[in-house]
């Protein structure tokens, strides 16, 4: 159905224009008719036309002056003028308006429904757009609360890939790299610093999750996570590592304004801790302060900067050096963990070179942290024992370089030990998929049936498999096959058919094609080349 307004201050021309489009259209569309500026901009107010056929002169607010009015509240009308005066200054203004077509009047039958039916398409052409841009924002909105939850999940576990972060926040449009946690606790009441009842509040909570992920989004330019028992987290991105007072009570302010809209939307009550801000990999830091400084108070709302909550450091430590340390570390990433070791080292060395015992205990600290890390991530077995020699040789080191020395060998076994698990597991997948690719390419395999027999997930299998032979299972698969091939055409006891089932392929055409792509030429012309001498 399509609503078209027509406008003249002629009785005649307007009965006419209704009968040509009504004879042509039928029942596609829906005619309203005025003949002053002032009925014609009071009309679309409420008729909302999808096209105006308009008359220049009119009494009163001319064509020009009511398709200007009528533009602002109704952006998306085709307008059409059809008018009796061929002036070009009228021409310019109508064609500033967007005006589709300038008719002179008398305007003949075909012309002027031709000029209709093009306006038709172009509002068909509108609403296939605002279609699909509902139909994508509506994907979106199903998507979006995915996406989040997936980027929270990673944060807080610390069980991703920085790659994969990086993703996400593509995909969600983040620029900053940094920011801080939202705690949302919710119980039935609360004992000093708990809520309590954690067990039904969390199955009354999943009732509105979507409520309290909008009510939070209304205050918070927030990524939020999924319903956790009976808490919720959300990521804030910020690069602001230091808000100032009036800041600090601007962030309070606005999430007791958030706590209220949650219990007056949904019923529930709600405490908020808010975490500081840190680099983006380390959020569970800014998450675990945020639960923790709600412990130390009763207020609804609780500020970790406002407690004793996070550990404070000495001025010029190197914290972040040292957050690097232990993250690289724990990642394997040898050559970052060395660079971070040896940064930190030089500024003991240089605040506290006379201290050599305070410095054996940091390089101590250090190496044993490291070492738990390692344990953790290696898979290697722990005996109590083994470190007997690290105290007698830290006390036997009076040199700074010798200790430095000591410290980075240290570091590196730690290092080493997380990358050969890793490097292990790579290897012993390869070798085994590797195996049952060679005793079966000659059957139709397939990339799950080879990571079943590795008995790894099909999707971190084609991972490891890539990095430990730098080609996917197909391309491998492919090239077993064809090298088979090449020693099956250089035997030249099968026919073209039976090499082409025995390496694997059960149609000759796509066998053929295969060949011709890895090796440049088809099986038959291989042959007939002699290039197997």
């Amino acid at each position: 159905m399509y609503r078209i307004m027509l406008a003249d201050d002629e009785g005649i021309m307007l009965d006419s224009l209704k009968f040509l489009l009504e004879g042509e259209f039928k029942d596609e569309i829906r005619i309203e008719m005025a003949k002053s500026g002032r009925a014609v901009i009071e009309l679309a107010e409420h008729f909302r036309p999808d096209i105006a056929v308009m008359d220049i002169h009119m009494p009163g607010i001319n064509g020009i002056e009511a398709m200007q009015e009528i533009r602002k509240s109704n952006e998306n009308t085709v307008f059409i003028v059809l008018s009796a005066y061929d002036k070009f200054d009228y021409a310019r203004q109508a064609i500033e308006l967007g005006v589709m077509e300038y008719l002179n009047k008398p305007v003949e039958r075909v012309r002027f429904l031709s000029v209709i039916k093009k306006a038709m398409d172009q509002i068909d052409s509108q609403r296939e757009k605002r279609s699909r841009e509902l139909m994508i924002r509506e994907k979106m909105e199903t998507v979006v609360p995915v996406l989040e939850s997936g980027l929270i999940y990673n944060l807080l576990l610390k069980e991703f890939y920085m790659e994969d972060i990086e993703s996400y926040l593509n995909l969600l449009g983040i620029k900053e790299r940094s920011g801080y946690m939202l705690a949302l606790v919710f119980g039935d009441g609360q004992e000093g610093g708990h809520m309590n009842n954690a067990v039904g509040a969390s199955v009354r909570l999943q009732d509105h999750t979507a409520a309290i992920r909008e009510i939070i989004k209304g205050f918070f330019p927030a990524m939020v996570g999924a319903v956790m028992a009976n808490k919720i987290a959300a990521y804030v991105p910020s690069e602001n590592t230091d808000p100032d007072y009036n800041e600090r009570t601007r962030l309070i302010e606005k999430a007791g304004r958030l706590v209220e809209k949650i219990s007056e939307g949904t019923g529930l009550l709600c405490r908020v801790g808010i975490g500081s801000v840190v680099p983006m990999n380390e959020a569970v830091s800014s998450y675990q302060e945020a639960l923790d400084s709600m412990t130390l108070t009763q207020e609804p709302v609780v500020l970790t900067k406002d407690l004793p909550v996070s550990v404070g450091y000495e001025e010029n430590y190197p914290i972040e050096l040292e957050k690097e340390l232990f993250d690289c570390v724990e990642r394997g990433n040898l050559e970052g963990a060395i660079a971070s070791a040896d940064a930190f080292y030089d500024w003991m060395a240089e605040s506290y070179g006379e201290y050599i015992m305070d410095v054996r205990l940091k390089v101590l600290e250090f190496v044993l942290w490291s070492e738990h890390l390692a344990y953790h991530k290696s898979g290697k077995t722990y005996r109590f024992r083994s470190r007997k020699d690290y105290l007698p040789s830290l006390l036997e080191i009076d040199d700074l370089e010798r200790l430095k020395s000591w410290f980075l060998d240290k570091l590196t076994d730690a290092c080493r030990n997380v990358t050969l698990r890793a490097q292990r597991q790579t290897d012993n997948v390869v070798d085994k998929a590797r195996s049952y690719i060679d005793e079966n390419y000659s059957r139709d395999i397939s990339l799950e049936e080879v990571s079943r027999n590795a008995d790894i997930s099909a999707y971190y299998f084609s991972k490891l498999f890539k990095e430990g032979t730098g080609v996917t299972f197909i391309e491998y698969l492919t090239k077993v096959r064809i090298e088979k091939a090449k020693q099956l055409i250089a035997a030249g006891e099968l026919s073209m058919k039976e090499i082409c089932q025995q390496v694997g392929y059960s149609d000759p055409n796509y066998f053929s094609r295969i060949f011709k792509k890895n090796v440049g030429v088809t099986p038959t012309e291989y042959k007939e080349k002699d290039f197997t001498r």
